[in-house]
């Protein structure tokens, strides 16, 4: 057995504890990944805050990335020595995986968020934390995935790079390109441009929208939004008059609406931005309980539609690699959200994100 060095969370509140504890025997359709970076997410500091659920302790992370040490003996995808991106669990079985939509796999909570291991009932470590946290727990030295959330990438691809692109980035370019699909010279909003919503305003310039509005309370991230393809910004307020903004500048209200704050206000002032027939893609994962609200005539008589989105509906074996081809083609320069530091240096991460420091903190291990 291998040993691994694991960033465990014991209880709702706890800081991330550093331990070392032997990982089990990759199963059949599992694969035993030693990582070489993993990138922070919201939704990781929400789950450790017990904003969102799982079964303590455990080990969080699901931006894993690094190299293949061994496989199963029915996985035929990836080999040892492979580098691959670590994703989101879905079962394969249910009816959205047979129909193509595994990110509304029918066990998505128990695969992802309460550490149902997918094709075993073993524990990952023996007499120790949950570890089957979106089929990786990441947040250690080497991780156990299943097939299904493992892709393989080219062996010149830098891996350092490369975890974020399993959950944040993929879920803001697929909100748009996969749940949106705007038509070029169509005109869209971006609601919150942390590192999701960032990857929304860089999506949507691939896409071709003409007109590319982020908004946002920080100015410096509006600054680095207009540098990655937004053609104008609005400072959000309190007072609330957003939309006011927005109709300034494309009079008849915008085609689409991505909402990655996960605030109630910035998804009513987006809802309010939009023109008649828009749509809003809900993104952003406030805590559990929360409702957004909005006057059922109001949709009634605009034709707006409100789309949830998770994963950015990705298929995670075709789009992260087109994803990746895309940035070397310099048109998705995601590497610029990213803020590398050392594995032991997780709970000064985890607090950066959390302070609005970084976009996009990414560990790595030795």
């Amino acid at each position: 057995m291998t040993k691994a060095r694991i960033a465990v969370v014991d209880e709702k509140g706890a800081d991330f504890a550093l331990r070392e504890a032997e990982i089990a025997r990759a199963g059949p359709h599992e694969v035993l990944v030693k990582m070489a970076a993993i990138g922070v997410c919201h939704t990781d500091l929400a789950v450790q805050a017990g904003d969102l659920p799982t079964n303590f302790p455990v080990v969080l992370g699901h931006e894993g990335a690094g190299t293949v040490e061994a496989v199963g003996e029915h996985v035929k995808d990836v080999a040892k020595g492979d580098k691959v991106v670590l994703s989101y669990g879905s079962c394969g079985r249910c009816r959205p995986c047979q129909e193509g939509d595994p990110a509304y796999c029918a066990d998505f909570e128990a695969l992802n968020f309460m550490n149902k291991r997918l094709g075993s009932d073993d524990a990952v470590f023996e007499d120790g934390p949950n570890a089957a946290f979106f089929q990786q727990s990441s947040f250690a030295s080497h991780s156990i995935a299943h097939e299904r959330n493992v892709v393989k990438v080219d062996s010149d691809a830098d891996i350092t790079l490369l975890g974020p692109l399993g959950c944040g980035i993929q879920t803001g370019a697929g909100a748009v390109l996969r749940t949106a699909q705007p038509p070029a010279g169509s005109t869209i909003l971006v609601s919150g441009v942390g590192s999701v919503g960032m990857s929304a305003v860089m999506a949507a310039k691939v896409a071709g929208c003409s007109t590319i509005i982020a908004v946002d309370m920080n100015e410096d991230r509006l600054e680095l939004a207009k540098e990655l393809g937004a053609t104008h910004s609005v400072k959000a307020t309190k007072d609330g008059d957003t939309a006011e903004q927005v109709r300034e500048m494309v009079a008849a209200g915008v085609d689409y609406a991505i909402e990655c704050s996960g605030n109630p206000d910035a998804a009513r002032a987006a809802w309010n931005s939009l023109a008649k027939r828009g749509t809003q893609v809900i993104v952003g994962a406030p805590p559990s309980g929360t409702e957004y609200s909005y006057d059922a005539n109001d949709q009634i008589m605009t034709g707006r539609k409100i789309v949830g989105c998770v994963e950015g509906d990705a298929k995670v074996k075709q789009f992260i690699p087109m994803l990746i081809d895309l940035y070397q083609q310099g048109r998705f320069p995601f590497d610029r959200l990213i803020e590398k530091y050392p594995f032991d240096k997780i709970n000064d991460a985890a607090k950066d994100l959390h302070d609005g420091k970084v976009l996009k903190p990414v560990l790595m291990l030795d």
